[in-house]
């Protein structure tokens, strides 16, 4: 069955400038990185009690999504693309591309009690791609094409030279595998972990060059689909887009945050060049997932407002006897315009008002921070970050 993803790809590559076409990406590869917590906190919880989804409830819910047919990709993690793809072959007729993250760097190990991401992140790869392409080692080529043949790459730039290079050698290492067994990617460029790597204010244009020089020396066949990166405003993703029109970026959706948060970082981040957003916590947090993602889906076709999508979702949660996480009027309000991702630095993920203070916070000294201040830190980082 055609796919939406290739379809869309191929319109946009054929006219840059002037296709509305935009890609929805489901992020549920969680369990790469927040382990016990990846399904999202259970319905079932009550007052005082914290409890998680099980891992099949959250299989359930990727079947849900993808039967429903809105997003363009499922991401997902390596034994949970096994389930789905390879043995229940959930996505044979489907419209929906099935996608699997390839790498998980240390720097998203969220373990809890752990201290992995207050360290500099080190590369490192659980799945292999014969494994995700057929469940074992050594695939034929008939093999091949029984399972995934997209993935989610990501790298961590920490602006040192010997912990940068390292990660790209590992890059390099994987592009090589990945066009010998014709594996498709997609490149997710996280700003750097380390508070002092980066002045706050010079980070979007760190990651910028950053993307620009790791592709520079990369040909067509070894080149990622499209981006994942942090929306740091108009200015960062306009300077992008102009520079190569066909590397296509994407935003990640960061904090759940609001739903108001939600809908107008999609409809902001598409005004100013995004064609690719893939969120994650933002849609497993929701109170309905269905509802929620069909509302991404308009706004991304330009079909409605961020502003009408918030009132009409809350009207889809009452006709279904949802009661929502927050009042309408509070859900309209912008909880995470200002997402801290470089240090204790600002960086605008939608347009706000000018905050004078964010200009001149100044970067924590991490040597200074105790053990557990450098554990909290990092926690709250990736809270914000894993969409």
């Amino acid at each position: 069955m055609n796919k939406s993803l290739d379809l869309k790809l191929a319109r946009i590559h054929a006219d840059p400038h002037g296709s509305k076409d935009f890609i929805l990406a489901d992020a549920k590869d969680a369990d790469m990185a927040l382990a016990i917590g990846a399904p999202g906190k259970s319905p079932e919880a009550y007052s005082g009690e914290l409890r998680y989804r099980s891992l099949q409830e959250f299989r359930d819910i990727i079947v849900e999504i993808v039967e429903q047919k809105l997003v363009d990709i499922m991401l997902m993690s390596a034994s949970t693309s096994e389930i789905l793809t390879l043995h229940r072959r959930l996505f044979d007729h489907s419209p929906v591309t099935p996608a699997v993250r390839v790498n998980d760097t240390t720097d998203i190990h969220i373990l809890r009690g752990g201290s992995y991401a207050s360290a500099p992140s080190l590369p490192f790869r659980t799945a292999t791609l014969d494994h995700i392409q057929c469940g074992h080692l050594d695939c034929t080529p008939e093999e091949r094409r029984r399972g995934v043949d997209l993935g989610l790459y990501s790298i961590t730039f920490n602006n040192d030279a010997a912990l940068d290079r390292a990660a790209l050698e590992a890059y390099k290492e994987f592009r090589l595998e990945a066009e010998r067994k014709g594996f498709r990617h997609f490149l997710e460029v996280f700003d750097p972990n380390r508070p002092e790597a980066v002045a706050p204010d010079l980070v979007p244009g760190f990651i910028n060059d950053a993307i620009v020089r790791t592709l520079g020396g990369v040909t067509q066949r070894g080149r990622p689909l499209f981006l994942k990166i942090v929306y740091h405003g108009p200015k960062a993703l306009e300077e992008l887009v102009h520079y190569d029109p066909h590397l296509i970026v994407g935003i990640l959706g960061g904090a759940a945050g609001t739903t108001y948060d939600a809908f107008k970082l999609l409809s902001e981040a598409k005004k100013y060049g995004a064609r690719v957003a893939l969120f994650g916590r933002k849609i497993n947090n929701a109170e309905n997932q269905l509802a929620f993602i069909r509302f991404l889906r308009l706004i991304a076709d330009g079909e409605i407002t961020a502003e009408e999508a918030v009132r009409a979702y809350h009207g889809v949660l009452q006709r279904l006897g949802i009661r929502p996480h927050r009042p309408l009027e509070q859900d309209m309000q912008l909880q995470t315009n200002i997402m801290n991702y470089a240090g204790n630095g600002k960086v605008i993920s939608v347009p706000a008002r000018p905050n004078p203070a964010a200009r001149t916070a100044p970067v924590p000294d991490f040597a200074k921070m105790t053990a557990a201040e450098k554990v909290a830190y990092h926690k709250a980082r990736w809270d914000r970050i894993l969409g």
